[in-house]
């Protein structure tokens, strides 16, 4: 094997190389350098949701019921994590706090789901299991024998769908095919979406990517980069 150079592959975040000759590496690690910060107000467990793709999804709840939790089930608040489509996790530290965060400070059932990932898997990959995921939720409020773990505190009828970056885009896109009332998951009922900037990209540049620092953090530069590495019909500069 002939020595790699930096000019061999394109790099995001440390995390991943897309090698010239079409390798794809991954590092076992995250992209932010933080740790986890444990919170004893919050339990959480893993579940599957598509296992045809592996994939899962993080659910967490608050430890201590409000006191009309007799009466009054949990909102349940999905947060869909950010990466570009290219990176991230649900175990990732940063997206782990922020739902220990969620959890406690909304008092809501918060469940992260995970997602298939560019350039293994192009849009729209991402946003089918966006969907995937709330089709699960709408398994579990039908099913015979659900998990109570989730039933016996989750208010199906009080859902929330949020994301950042990439995640808002899915949010975005789940609530274009979901629609007013999101007849189509009886008995699940999305009331809102919260979508925390959200990362969009057209073939016409808008005002902030045409004139915005090529010191940014998301420069026009990799922006670009990023989106040819997600979607097989990207524009070329």
């Amino acid at each position: 094997m002939s020595e790699t150079t930096p000019t061999d592959f394109e790099d995001c975040r440390g995390v991943l190389r897309v090698y010239k000759d079409g390798t794809i590496w991954r590092s076992s690690q995250p992209s932010f350098n933080v740790p986890i910060t444990p919170n004893a107000a919050v339990e959480w467990k893993d579940s599957v949701f598509d296992p045809t793709n592996n994939l899962q999804l993080r659910l967490y709840k608050p430890t201590s019921l409000p006191t009309t939790a007799a009466t009054t089930k949990l909102p349940i608040f999905y947060y869909i994590h950010g990466g570009g489509f290219c990176i991230g996790s649900r175990t990732w530290p940063n997206c782990q706090n922020y739902c220990f965060k969620l959890a406690t400070e909304l008092q809501a059932v918060v469940i992260a789901p995970d997602y298939r990932l560019a350039p293994e898997d192009r849009l729209p990959a991402a946003i089918e299991d966006g969907y995937t995921a709330l089709k699960w939720l709408q398994g579990q409020a039908l099913a015979e024998e659900p998990d109570t773990w989730l039933t016996d505190v989750a208010d199906f009828g009080n859902v929330f769908i949020s994301g950042d970056s990439a995640g808002g885009n899915i949010a975005h896109n789940l609530a274009v095919r979901v629609g007013a009332g999101s007849v189509e998951l009886g008995p699940v009922v999305v009331k809102g979406y919260v979508l925390l900037a959200p990362f969009f990209g057209g073939t016409v540049l808008c005002e902030s990517e045409a004139n915005g620092p090529v010191d940014a953090f998301l420069n026009l530069e990799l922006i670009d980069r990023v989106l040819e590495t997600v979607s097989s019909c990207w524009r070329h500069n």
